[in-house]
């Protein structure tokens, strides 16, 4: 049965008003690059509390700026963004831009990744700024509309942008959904790079009768399909490791008795944060080089690793850990699986970036979901570094 009534236990303010939240930003049609009005309700919210409001526009991608300064001290950002991957109403139990609630759960395109985890930070917010107001430091809210697509005039925009301002902030916190099953019970304290590769094999067609006369490059495809699944990746860790995967295999042969001349291998690795895409390319291109007169390799859409470790016991991983801790009763496994995000373009030697939101086992599928307790559970972690960070 449908029910888009909240149950008894979620009836207090504050848990209505994060849900209200979510569902609003649900109802946006915020398909990449098109904020659909969200960053303008982003806007309206923030301003009313006392944020200072900055928009910046590049190539159809909206990106929004809000900060308040609280006093002298470290800066915090709140990384997002409110676009989502394209959604039919095909196989859905309801429809994806209705933020419908059933039994416990709101349905809809996005309310994972990530309009969940910008709701609970709102809500969290609110909440921090309505029971005291810090005194110490700033916070920033850094949103895009051009997240899930190329991501050249989103993020990376702000964070040129404020560089270009001489802001360095202190810490991140990505909103990305990044629990297994339950909030808080894993968060991302880095990423794995990613970067793809096409490799060009020229051999010399003849008749399949007379192979000796040949060059088959679709024999010499196999050779270099081996040694790529083979490479040792010597300088991984447990917890952050590099994968190597042929995503397609091309071979322009119509007819059954001429050897190719020519094929085509397309490939995608993930890699180590010990590793950048350099290096990559130095590994891939030395493990082929007794082939290499028969191939071309170029690459594409590198996108850099990043890491945050502990520095100290009173470093941002530390705090969010803690936060986790006095909300949940247990410490979050550390991880840096699963694709990029947009905070690579802000960590640094400097600025601390961790990643923490809802529930990911959902993200871009039919009935896309996040059940309320989670949505809540995100939402008090949250308020919980808020307070350790501005007034702790």
């Amino acid at each position: 049965m449908t029910n888009t009534m909240l149950s008894p236990v979620f009836k207090n303010t504050e848990c209505v008003e994060v849900v209200d939240f979510l569902q609003t930003l649900v109802k946006a049609k915020s398909i990449t690059p098109d904020d659909a009005g969200t960053l303008n309700w982003l806007s309206e919210q923030l301003g009313s509390l006392g944020f200072e409001i900055e928009r910046i526009h590049k190539n159809g991608v909206n990106n929004l700026i809000a900060s308040r300064h609280f006093g002298e001290g470290p800066k915090l950002g709140f990384i997002g963004h409110v676009d989502v991957v394209p959604a039919s109403s095909n196989g859905w139990k309801a429809d994806p831009f209705s933020g419908e609630i059933i039994k416990g759960f709101i349905y809809g395109r996005g309310v994972a990744d990530m309009k969940g985890g910008i709701a609970a930070m709102l809500s969290a917010t609110k909440k921090l700024l309505k029971q005291e107001l810090p005194t110490i430091g700033s916070m920033y809210w850094l949103i895009t509309s051009d997240e899930e697509g190329e991501a050249e005039y989103g993020s990376k925009e702000i964070a040129e942008y404020l560089a270009s301002k001489d802001i360095v902030l202190d810490a991140c916190l990505v909103g990305e959904p990044t629990a297994d099953e339950l909030a808080g019970d894993a968060i991302k304290n880095g990423r794995r790079g990613a970067i793809s590769g096409r490799i060009n094999i020229k051999g010399k067609a003849g008749h399949v009768a007379y192979p000796e006369n040949s060059i088959n490059a679709a024999h010499i495809s196999g050779k270099v399909i081996n040694s790529l699944a083979h490479i040792v990746w010597d300088r991984d860790e447990v917890g952050s490791k590099t994968g190597l995967q042929i995503t397609g295999l091309k071979v322009n042969n119509s007819v059954d008795n001429i050897i190719p001349d020519n094929c085509e291998i397309t490939f995608n690795i993930r890699y180590s944060h010990n590793y950048s895409s350099a290096q990559i390319r130095d590994v891939v291109e030395g493990t082929l080089g007794d082939l290499h007169q028969f191939l071309s390799c170029t690459w594409e859409r590198p996108c850099e690793p990043y890491y945050t470790g502990h520095k100290s016991d009173n470093c941002f991983l530390a705090l969010v850990e803690r936060a986790i801790y006095q909300t949940c009763g247990q410490y979050p496994k550390l991880t840096t699986a699963g694709g990029t995000s947009d905070g690579r373009f802000f960590s640094n030697a400097h600025t601390q970036v961790i990643e923490c939101g809802v529930a990911n086992a959902t993200i871009h599928q039919v009935n896309e979901r996040v059940a309320i307790e989670d949505l809540i559970q995100v939402e008090q972690i949250y308020h919980a570094i808020l307070k350790s960070y501005y007034l702790e």
